[in-house]
C-alpha cells in the first residue's frame, strides 16, 4: 500500500519504574495503535499493551531501565454526544487541578514529569475526564482559567520582540502557519503594557479569532478592552475611555475598510478617528497580503506615527524579508517545527508533546506533462489554464482530456499509485480540497466531477464564487463544514477552490490537497499557503491526523517552491554546502515522492539542487539581469589592475543604484566561501562585543577583518558597477536573431551576436565590444546562458498561446527588463496602455487605475477616434519602436474589429493567429533606429514565428528627420507603397514615445560636461505631416511654456494649432515612468489634421488625481501648467499690465562673459575670498564664479582684476540680487538668491534678476522676490532663461518713496492686497511653497 491511512486510533498508558528515585510516581502517557482492529477492547487488552511497551521501549531500553506497564486503555468512548475521545493532556490537566503534585526528573529542559500518585487515583482521572469534569470532586472543581503555557519557540519570539522593541519599532515573525501567532503577539501586547493597539487584516473573517485569544490572554487584566465592527466595543467608545484613563485596548480592522477611506485615496469619508489614533503597536496579521500594495502602503503610512512599534506575522513573508534587517526577523518553520516534534521525546520523555497534534506534510508529484504533452509549455511546466479551459457554455473544451485524468486518478487498481484508485484510498481521501485555475473552470469541473462514476458518490463544494476573493469566507467555510457533517467518516467531500479557503481558515477533514492551478511562476507564498491548509490538526472518531498530502500535478513548479521556501527559511545562505544541508532536512521532514506510472522514486538532495540552480536561474530572468546570482567569485579576487578596470569603468557607466528586489534568494551574497564568511562573522562579532565579554582584537585578526571588509566591498562596488551593463542584456537576448535556433546564447559569443550600431544603442556609450569582453569572465557562465535560454523559451511557448494570453506572457517579460538610463526608457506595458486608453481608446489590458492588469481586456470608447483609428482598413505607425508595445497594443484593437467581422467563426489557437497575421502585415507599419529595434519588436509581433512584419531601420533616422525631412516622408511613403501596393496611402494614427534628446558634440574643455539638445519636437512635427491622428508622449513643461533651444517656435505653435485636441500634463514623471525623473515632467499630445475649430481638452494629472479642463488657444500668453492657478495667473497678469514684467529686466549668466572654467584656466588671475578680505576697489572686483566647471564645480567668492571683465561693464558698479541660474528665481529652494555689492561680477552659475542704483533699492528689491507671492509667481514658468520671470510683475520703482509699498512693514500681505489675492488663494499660494520646500 503507498498510501498510509492519514488517522490513527490512541491509547493512554501508565507504568513505574522501580527504582528509589521513581518511588512512589506514575508516568501516564499516549501512544499510537499499530492496529486498526483494536476497536472496542477493554483496558488492558494484549493488542494495547504490545503498543503502549513499543512506545515505552524507544526510551528505556537504551538506558537499560526495567518498568511495570500498570494499565492501558484505548482513548476512545461513547457519550450521549455519540463517539469522543480524551488525550493524555487532559488527564494530566485533572490530575493538576485536583492538587496532585508532579516530580520533574529533567529541571533544565523543565521535562520528564511524573506524579505523585497511585493507578486507582489515576483512573479516576481518566473517568473525570469522560464526564467532562476538571478535577477529581466536583467541590474543588476551579472554574478559573491558567495562563496559557506557550511552548518554548513561542517564549523566544514574544522575548526576542519585547527585546527587540526597545531598540527598533519593527519586527516580523515568520512564522509557518499553525505557529500560535495570535496568541504570542497578544502576549507581547500585554508585556508591554501598550495603550492601544491596532490588529490590521486582510481577512475581516478572523476577527473571531482574535477576539477569543484575547480572553484567553487578558482574562486577569481588567483593564484592556477589545473591540471591532462585530466584538466588543466601537473605536469611539475604547478611545474616549482610553483618554480618561480607564482602559487600554486592543482594536480590530480590515485592511479592505481602511483601504476605502479617502485619507488614503478612496472613495469614502470614513475611519478617520482610526488613522487619527497615536497607536503605540499595530500588529499586521497574514503581512505578505494586502500591505505591499500601493494603497496598503498608503494605509500603514497614514497609520504609523513616530514612535509605532510595529509587528508583522505571516507564514510566507516572501515579499518582505528585504525590507527587515536580521535581528528584526524571527523564523519558526515547518523544518523546525517538526524537528522539534521529534526531538521532543528525547528530552521530554513520555510528557504530553505539544507538537504531537501536527501531522507530517507528503509531497506527491505526478508529471501530466508526460501524460498529456499537448499541454506542456515549452520549458514552463503544465498548461494548467488551457488544459481546463472552458468554453462560453461554460463547458471545458478538451472534456476528452479532463476525463481521461479524472479516470487516471480513480481507475480501480490494488497496486495504482493514484489517491483515489481502490476503496482504501477512497477512505483516506474522504475529504480533499482542489485548488483549480478561475471559477469558470471550477464550475466545469464541479458538473464533471457529478456525473463521474467514482466522483458522483462525493459531495461537491464550489467555493469558487464569483471570484471575489475578498468576499467574506465565512460562508464559503460554512459551506464546507456543513457537507462534511457532524460525522466525516459518514461523508464525503470535494472542495473546489480558486483561491478562497486558503489563508488563515482551517478544516480539519480535510488530509489531501489538489494542486490543479497556477503556472511555473506561481508565487510560493501562496503555494505553501495552500497546502499548509490540510496541515490543520484533527481528531476524527478518535483517530488523530498523522499524515497530511499534497497531491501536485507540475513537478517543476513543486520543486521550485520547495526549493525557494527551503532556502528563504535559512535567512541569507552561505553556499552551496549549507544549501545541502538545508533541503536535506526539508526532505527528511517532508518527503517528496515522484510518481511515474507505478514507478515511485523520492527527491533526495541533488536532486532538489539542480533544481536550485533553476530557481536562481528564474529569479535572475525575473529581476532583469539585476541579480548577484549572475556573477561569480572572480570578483572576490580582483587584483590592483583589475581594480583600475573598474575605475575606469566606473567613469564611463558611474555607478547605478539597484531597484528593489522581488524576492530575494541570496546566495552567500557576499561572494566569500563559506569559511571566509564564517571568519568575518565570528571577527565582526567578536569586535562589537562590549562589557565583560569584550576581547580586543589582536593586530591579525583587525587586519583579515579589513582584508575580509575590502574583499566584501571592493565585489559590492564591482557589481554596482556591472549592473549598468547587466541590466541591457535581456532585451537583446529576447531580440537576437539566430541563422539556427538551436545554437545558444553564451556570454562568449553574445557580443558578436549583436550588430556594432545596435550595440552602441543599447550599450552604455564607451562600452565597447572589446571593453565588454575583458570583463566578462565576471560573469557565471550557466547562470548567463540558462538565464538567456529561459527568456527565449517563455518568448517562444507564447507562441503556442491564444492571442490574449500571448500578450499577457509577452509583455510579463517585458516587466523584467529594467530601464538603463533616461535616453533608453522603455515603455512599460503600463504607459503604453495609458497613453493609448486616453487617446484612442481600444481594448484596455489595465484596470481604470492602470495598477494592474486585467484578464479580460476592457474595450475603452473615444467615439469617432476610436472607430477611425481601429477599423479593419486601418493603417498605424510607430514612429521609433524600440519594444514593439505600441504597435502590440494597436494590432490588438484592431484584430478584435477584424474577429468580430468574420464570416468564419474564430474557435482555435490557429483561427487566431490567421487573422492576427492579416493584421500585422496589413494594419501595421514601424520604422526603428537600429536594426536589433527591428528584430525586437517582430519578436513581440510574431514570435518566432515565419510571418510578415512591417518593419524598417533607417541608419540615421534622427538626422534625416531633424534635418531632411522632406526626404524621409517621401521615404516613409515608399516604404509603405512597397508593402501595401498602394500609393500616397494616408496613415490613420502615429504612434510612439519618440526619443527626447540627443547629446550634442561634447565642449572643447575637458571638464566632460555635455550639451544635450531636445530632438522630440521634429518627431511631433514630421508625424503632423504623415497621418490624420498623432499621439505621442513626451517632456511637457518647457515646450508648453516655449522656453530651452529650439522649442519656443514649435511651442507657440503647437500649443496654438487648432489640430491640437488633447494634452495631459504630468508634473512629476514618476507617475509614469516609475523610475525615471524627468525634471520637465511629460505630456501625452493628440491631435487631428481634419480638426479645424480651436480649443483642445486639458489634463493636469498629480499622483494620480486629475484636473480636466476645456482650453483655449492661449495665443502670446503662457498657458498655465496647473488649471488651480488660473484665478491668481490673471491678477498677476492686470498687474504686469499695469507696471512691467520682470522678464525684460533679467540679466543672463553670460553678462559678464566669465565661463564656469575660468577658475581652472586662469588660477594666477584669482584669489579667493571670504569675508572681511582687503581687495582694492579701484582695481579689483569681487567675482562670484565655480572653483570648476562641470557637476562637481562649487561657486564661490574670489578676488580679480577688473581688466578680466570685459562686458557688462555698465553694470559693474550697481547692485544685484542674484539667483542660481540652474534654479532661477530660487524656485526650488530660496536660500539661493542673494545680494551682490557694487563691486562684483559673477560667472555662469548665477543670473541677475535685475541691478540697481542704491543698496537700499536691492535690499527692498529682495524682500520684494522672496516675497510668497513672487516665489510662486517664479513657479508658474519653467525657469530657463527664456521664460523666466514672465508672469512675474516688475513693480519699476524700490526706492522708499516708491508710494506703493511700504518694506518696512508686512511685504506679504501689501501684495497679496495690491494684487487682488483673495484668503482661499493665499492658503493655496502658501500650500503649494510649503511642497516645494
Amino acid at each position: 500500500m503507498k498510501f498510509t491511512s492519514s488517522l490513527k486510533l490512541k491509547l493512554i498508558y501508565v507504568f513505574r519504574i522501580n527504582d528509589a528515585a521513581h518511588r512512589g510516581c506514575l508516568k501516564v502517557g499516549e501512544a499510537t495503535c499499530d492496529n486498526d482492529n483494536v476497536f472496542g477492547l477493554a483496558p488492558n487488552s494484549k493488542a494495547l499493551n504490545e503498543s503502549a511497551k513499543k512506545r515505552i521501549n524507544q526510551y528505556t531500553q537504551t538506558a537499560g531501565i526495567a518498568y511495570d506497564l500498570l494499565y492501558t486503555e484505548l482513548t476512545i468512548y461513547n457519550s450521549k454526544k455519540g463517539l469522543c475521545s480524551f488525550n493524555d493532556k487532559e488527564v494530566h490537566s485533572v490530575l493538576e487541578r485536583s492538587g496532585i503534585r508532579k516530580k520533574i526528573f529533567d529541571t533544565e529542559n523543565k521535562a520528564n514529569e511524573w506524579f505523585i500518585t497511585d493507578l486507582e487515583t489515576v483512573k479516576r482521572a481518566i473517568v473525570a475526564v469522560k464526564e467532562g469534569r476538571e478535577s477529581l470532586s466536583s467541590a474543588e472543581v476551579s472554574h478559573d482559567q491558567t495562563p496559557i503555557v506557550f511552548r518554548p519557540e513561542q517564549r523566544e519570539a514574544i522575548e526576542k520582540t519585547k527585546k527587540q522593541f526597545k531598540k527598533s519599532n519593527q519586527m516580523l515573525w515568520n512564522a509557518k502557519m499553525r505557529f500560535g501567532k495570535t496568541l504570542s503577539a497578544l502576549q507581547v501586547v500585554k508585556d508591554m503594557d501598550f495603550s492601544r493597539t491596532l490588529i490590521l487584516t486582510h481577512r475581516p473573517v478572523v476577527d473571531s479569532g482574535w477576539f477569543e485569544d484575547f480572553g484567553k490572554i487578558f482574562y486577569d487584566s481588567p483593564g484592556f478592552a477589545y473591540g471591532s465592527k462585530n466584538n466588543g466595543d466601537s473605536h469611539a467608545l475604547l478611545e474616549a475611555r482610553a483618554k480618561q484613563g480607564k482602559c487600554q485596548y486592543v482594536y480590530f480592522a480590515s485592511m479592505q475598510d481602511l483601504r476605502g477611506s479617502e485619507l488614503v485615496g478612496g472613495n469614502f469619508d470614513k475611519n478617520n478617528e482610526v488613522f487619527a489614533t497615536a497607536w503605540n503597536c499595530i500588529i499586521v496579521d497574514e503581512a505578505h497580503e494586502g500591505t505591499q500594495t500601493e494603497l496598503g502602503k498608503a494605509v500603514m503610512q497614514e497609520l504609523t506615527k513616530a514612535n509605532t512599534k510595529i509587528l508583522r506575522l505571516s507564514g510566507t513573508p516572501f515579499n518582505l524579508l528585504d525590507d527587515f534587517k536580521e535581528d528584526e526577523i524571527y523564523t519558526w518553520d515547518y523544518v523546525m517545527e517538526q524537528r522539534a516534534k521529534a526531538s521532543w521525546d528525547l528530552t521530554h520523555f513520555g510528557d504530553p508533546n505539544p507538537y504531537a497534534s501536527l501531522p507530517t506534510m507528503n509531497i506527491y508529484t505526478y508529471d501530466l506533462g508526460r501524460l498529456l504533452h499537448e499541454f506542456v509549455d515549452e520549458d514552463v511546466a503544465f498548461n494548467f489554464r488551457e488544459f481546463f479551459r472552458v468554453n462560453d457554455n461554460g463547458t471545458f473544451i478538451h472534456e476528452k482530456d479532463v476525463k481521461a485524468f479524472l479516470n487516471l486518478i480513480s481507475k480501480e487498481d490494488k497496486d495504482s499509485c493514484y489517491p483515489f484508485a481502490n476503496e482504501e484510498y477512497r477512505n483516506i481521501f474522504r475529504h480533499t480540497l482542489w485548488m483549480l485555475p478561475g471559477v469558470k473552470e471550477a464550475r466545469a469541473m464541479s458538473a464533471l466531477l457529478q456525473s463521474h462514476p467514482v466522483f458522483q458518490h462525493f459531495k461537491v463544494v464550489n467555493v469558487a464564487g464569483d471570484g471575489d476573493e475578498d468576499e467574506e469566507s465565512k460562508d464559503a467555510l460554512a459551506a464546507v463544514e456543513e457537507a462534511i457533517g457532524k460525522d466525516p467518516d459518514a461523508t464525503r467531500t470535494i472542495t473546489l477552490s480558486c483561491g478562497r479557503l486558503t489563508t488563515g481558515v482551517s478544516v480539519k477533514a480535510w488530509t489531501g490537497v489538489f494542486m490543479l492551478s497556477g503556472s511555473y511562476n506561481t508565487a510560493a507564498s501562496s503555494y505553501m499557503q495552500t497546502i499548509f491548509r490540510v496541515q490543520t490538526p484533527a481528531t476524527i472518531n478518535g483517530r488523530v491526523k498523522e499524515q497530511c498530502y499534497v497531491f501536485d500535478f507540475a513537478p517543476d513548479r513543486t520543486l521550485k517552491v520547495i526549493a525557494e521556501t527551503a532556502k528563504i527559511s535559512s535567512k541569507a545562505g552561505k553556499t552551496s554546502g549549507n544549501d545541502r544541508k538545508i533541503m536535506g532536512e526539508f526532505l527528511n521532514f517532508c518527503p517528496i515522492i515522484s510518481i511515474e506510472g507505478s514507478k515511485m522514486s523520492q527527491f533526495d538532495v541533488p536532486k532538489m539542487l539542480e533544481q536550485l540552480k533553476r530557481v536562481y536561474v528564474e529569479r535572475v530572468v525575473r529581476n532583469g539581469f539585476e541579480d548577484r546570482s549572475l556573477y561569480n567569485d572572480e570578483l572576490m579576487k580582483l587584483n590592483d589592475l583589475e581594480l583600475q578596470e573598474f575605475d575606469d569603468l566606473k567613469k564611463i557607466i558611474g555607478q547605478t543604484k539597484a531597484m528593489p528586489k522581488t524576492n530575494q534568494v541570496d546566495i552567500n551574497n557576499q561572494g566569500l566561501t563559506d569559511e571566509q564568511y564564517e571568519e568575518l562573522e565570528d571577527l565582526e562579532k567578536k569586535s562589537k562585543k562590549r562589557g565583560k565579554d569584550k576581547q580586543p582584537l589582536t593586530e591579525e585578526e583587525k587586519k583579515r577583518l579589513e582584508e575580509l571588509k575590502k574583499k566584501k566591498n571592493n565585489r559590492e562596488a564591482a557589481i554596482s558597477i556591472l549592473r549598468g551593463i547587466s541590466i541591457r542584456m535581456p532585451l537583446l537576448i529576447y531580440g537576437a536573431e539566430l541563422q539556427d535556433e538551436s545554437q545558444e546564447i553564451t556570454i562568449d559569443n553574445f557580443a558578436s551576436l549583436i550588430d556594432p550600431q545596435s550595440w552602441e544603442e543599447f550599450m552604455p556609450k564607451g562600452v565597447t565590444k572589446q571593453k565588454f569582453n575583458s570583463i566578462k569572465k565576471y560573469y557565471d557562465p550557466e547562470i548567463f546562458c540558462a538565464a538567456g535560454k529561459r527568456i527565449r523559451a517563455m518568448a517562444r511557448a507564447a507562441d503556442k498561446l491564444s492571442v490574449e494570453e500571448r500578450i499577457g506572457r509577452i509583455t510579463d517579460i517585458f516587466s523584467t527588463f529594467r530601464n538603463p538610463d533616461k535616453e533608453t526608457v522603455l515603455t512599460p506595458w503600463r504607459v503604453v496602455n495609458m497613453h493609448l486608453g486616453d487617446c484612442l481608446g481600444g481594448y484596455n489590458f489595465f484596470e481604470k487605475g492602470y495598477e494592474t492588469t486585467l484578464s479580460e481586456p476592457r474595450f475603452i470608447d473615444r467615439g469617432e477616434v476610436t472607430a477611425n483609428v481601429f477599423a479593419p482598413d486601418s493603417r498605424i505607425l510607430e514612429i521609433n519602436s524600440k519594444s514593439g508595445l505600441y504597435p502590440l497594443y494597436m494590432a490588438y484593437s484592431i484584430y478584435r474589429t477584424r474577429v468580430k467581422n468574420s464570416l468564419f467563426s474564430v474557435s482555435s489557437i490557429e483561427d487566431e493567429q490567421r487573422i492576427w497575421d492579416k493584421v500585422v502585415a496589413e494594419n501595421i507599419f514601424v520604422i526603428c533606429k537600429t536594426p536589433m529595434a527591428k528584430s525586437i519588436t517582430k519578436r513581440t509581433l510574431i514570435g518566432f514565428r515565419k510571418a510578415k512584419v512591417n518593419t524598417r531601420y533607417f541608419e540615421d533616422l534622427i538626422n534625416q528627420i531633424k534635418n531632411k525631412p522632406e526626404h524621409f516622408i517621401k521615404q516613409v511613403d515608399k516604404f509603405i507603397t512597397e508593402r501595401t501596393g498602394i500609393k500616397n496611402m494616408k496613415i490613420n494614427a502615429i504612434v510612439g514615445n519618440p526619443p527626447y534628446q540627443e547629446v550634442v558634440a561634447q565642449k572643447e574643455t575637458t571638464n566632460g560636461q555635455k550639451r544635450s539638445s531636445s530632438i522630440f519636437q521634429h518627431f511631433q512635427t514630421i508625424s503632423d505631416r504623415l497621418g490624420r491622428y498623432t499621439s505621442l508622449i513626451y517632456p511637457g513643461a518647457r515646450w508648453i511654456h516655449r522656453s530651452g533651444k529650439g522649442l519656443e517656435q514649435f511651442g507657440l505653435s503647437q500649443i496654438n494649432d487648432p489640430h491640437l485636441c488633447f494634452l495631459k500634463f504630468f508634473p512629476d514623471s514618476t507617475d509614469v515612468f516609475k523610475e525615471v525623473g524627468i525634471a520637465d515632467g511629460l505630456s501625452i499630445v493628440m491631435k487631428d489634421t481634419q480638426k479645424g475649430s480651436g480649443g483642445f481638452k486639458y489634463i493636469y494629472s498629480i499622483h494620480g488625481k486629475d484636473i480636466i479642463v476645456n482650453a483655449n488657444n492661449p495665443k502670446e500668453d503662457l498657458f498655465p501648467l496647473n488649471p488651480l492657478d488660473n484665478e491668481i495667473v490673471s491678477c498677476l497678469d492686470t498687474i504686469i499690465a499695469r507696471y512691467k514684467c520682470l522678464h525684460d529686466s533679467v540679466l543672463s549668466q553670460k553678462l559678464f562673459s566669465i565661463e564656469s572654467d575660468f577658475v581652472e584656466r586662469n588660477p594666477t588671475l584669482v584669489r579667493e575670498y571670504n569675508d572681511g578680505d582687503y581687495f582694492d576697489p579701484k582695481s579689483e572686483i569681487k567675482l562670484f564664479t565655480n572653483d570648476k566647471a562641470g557637476k562637481s564645480g562649487r561657486a564661490r567668492w574670489y578676488i580679480a582684476n577688473k581688466n578680466v571683465i570685459t562686458t557688462g561693464l555698465e553694470h559693474l558698479n550697481r547692485w544685484k540680487v542674484i539667483v542660481s541660474s540652474a534654479n532661477a528665481g530660487g524656485q526650488k529652494r530660496s536660500n539661493q538668491i542673494a545680494i551682490a555689492d557694487n563691486h562684483s561680477a559673477f560667472g555662469r552659475s548665477r543670473v541677475a534678476l535685475k541691478t540697481l542704483a542704491t543698496e537700499q533699492e536691492a535690499k527692498n528689491f529682495f524682500k520684494y522676490a522672496t516675497s510668497e507671492i513672487i516665489r510662486f509667481a517664479f513657479l508658474l514658468t519653467d525657469e530657463s532663461l527664456t521664460s523666466l520671470a514672465k508672469k512675474v510683475p516688475d513693480l519699476l520703482d524700490y526706492s522708499d518713496a516708491n508710494g506703493i509699498i511700504d518694506y518696512n512693514s508686512d511685504v506679504n500681505d501689501q501684495l497679496y492686497k495690491l494684487f487682488g489675492i483673495d484668503d482661499k488663494n493665499q492658503q493655496y499660494i502658501r500650500e503649494v511653497l510649503t511642497s516645494k520646500e
